[in-house]
């Protein structure tokens, strides 16, 4: 997949334009990094993943409006066809099959499951007929998928009713169609994006990390004038405090320079604070932008993060429910396996004692048509023998009678000459 291919090593001109991508992408805002860099699938293998994903979400679908479809089967018998709706009430028919089954098995108390692995456990015979019941329902279902990817329009039709959706069905398609997009997503990101993607990310942690040093050490310089300050400021309210008691004492010597002290006194602590005052809004002002500055970059940086973190526990359930699924799946083809292996076995079984009762037949066979081609060549040979005596006796019958004729042709010669000599 792109996520794991390994991309070669930069060259110059390829490192340069990275540079250049990255301080474009700093100009602009800092999530749009994470936009894929194509809008379009190129290559037919990521084309074939979306096609296939698309056509599953289309299948859940159907199958999800196939309770509803079957309830109000004749409100869409014009659009869902003959074949269409004769499916349907044979899968309807083996549901109802299949609930009462299970019904009349629950019932007896004798179907259970064990060790929540949901092994069933009872006869051989109920457990067989419970899965031929559900072979029969998969199969049905099946052919119903097959039937609707042969119909567009009723299964767009059957799409349109997904107001009767529950709950649940809709969440696992939402939830599918999030795993879709997110995947077309990884799929439109190149290697090269994604390492980028990962080294902005990285720029922006050491940022954050370098600001966050960065206030602190102007908290710290802050704090510490702050404190000389207020050091400041306690070591002129204690020289005010002395000059205040020095005045005190000096009140009785002098009313005026008392006075004059005073003022000046009063002037040099008024100027300090202005100047400690000034110097503390600018620090302050500082200190304000400096954390409206730290505000941004932490949000931006949290919004980046809580997105991420939710596509990653969405890939991670996604990937958890597809090996489930692939998991009940091999046991299925398993089980399928097993029964058409068994099954097998015993044909073969049959076909060795039918070949063996072959070869007894056919020897009998050859035997019974040894004797009948004897028995046909002595027939042919008797017929022809016989063919042969008729002929004989056909030969002498008329060699004989051609003798007669000829005995009495002579007789009757020799009787004219003699009454011819007698005459004269």
């Amino acid at each position: 997949s792109p996520r794991n291919q390994r991309s070669p090593p930069p060259s110059p001109s390829s490192a340069g334009h990275s540079q250049t991508l990255k301080k474009s992408l700093i100009k602009t805002s800092p999530l749009k990094i994470l936009d894929p860099g194509r809008s379009k699938l190129t290559t037919v293998e990521t084309k074939r993943i979306i096609s296939v994903l698309d056509e599953t979400i289309t299948k859940i679908e159907l199958i999800s409006l196939l309770s509803h479809t079957v309830e109000f089967l004749d409100d869409l018998s014009t659009i869902l066809g003959s074949e269409l709706m004769g499916a349907l009430k044979e899968h309807e028919q083996l549901s109802n099959n299949m609930k009462t089954l299970l019904t009349q098995l629950k019932g007896e108390g004798l179907l259970k499951q064990e060790d929540g692995r949901g092994d069933l456990v009872g006869t051989e015979e109920q457990i067989h007929r419970l899965q031929l019941h559900q072979q029969a329902v998969k199969s049905s279902i099946r052919n119903i998928l097959r039937l609707f990817q042969a119909d567009p329009l009723a299964s767009q039709a059957v799409r349109d009713e997904a107001y009767a959706r529950d709950l649940s069905s809709e969440m696992f398609i939402k939830g599918f169609s999030e795993f879709r997009g997110f995947l077309f997503e990884k799929l439109l990101t190149s290697p090269l994006e994604e390492k980028e993607k990962i080294q902005f990310m990285e720029e922006i942690s050491l940022r954050d990390k370098k600001n966050t040093e960065t206030i602190a050490a102007l908290e710290a310089e802050l704090a510490a004038e702050i404190q000389s300050q207020d050091n400041e400021i306690m070591k002129k309210n204690a020289a005010i405090r002395d000059l205040k008691s020095h005045l005190l004492h000096l009140e009785k010597f002098s009313e005026s320079h008392i006075q004059r002290t005073k003022q000046e006194a009063e002037k040099l602590q008024k100027g300090e604070l202005r100047v400690s005052q000034a110097k503390c809004d600018k620090i302050q002002q500082d200190i304000h932008q400096l954390r409206a500055q730290l505000s941004v970059l932490i949000t931006e940086n949290r919004e980046s993060e809580l997105a991420l973190r939710k596509k990653k526990y969405k890939v991670e359930m996604e990937i958890e429910n597809w090996i489930q699924k692939y998991d009940a799946d091999m046991g299925e083809k398993q089980t399928e396996y097993e029964e058409v292996h068994a099954v097998y076995t015993e044909e073969k079984a049959q076909l060795a004692e039918l070949k063996e009762k072959y070869a007894v037949l056919k020897q009998e066979y050859s035997q019974i048509k040894e004797e009948r081609r004897l028995s046909q060549e002595k027939k042919e040979r008797a017929e022809r023998e016989l063919a042969i005596m008729v002929r004989a006796a056909t030969h002498i019958q008329a060699f004989w009678k051609g003798y007669l004729v000829r005995s009495l042709l002579k007789s009757k010669r020799k009787k004219k000459g003699k009454a011819k000599k007698s005459k004269k």
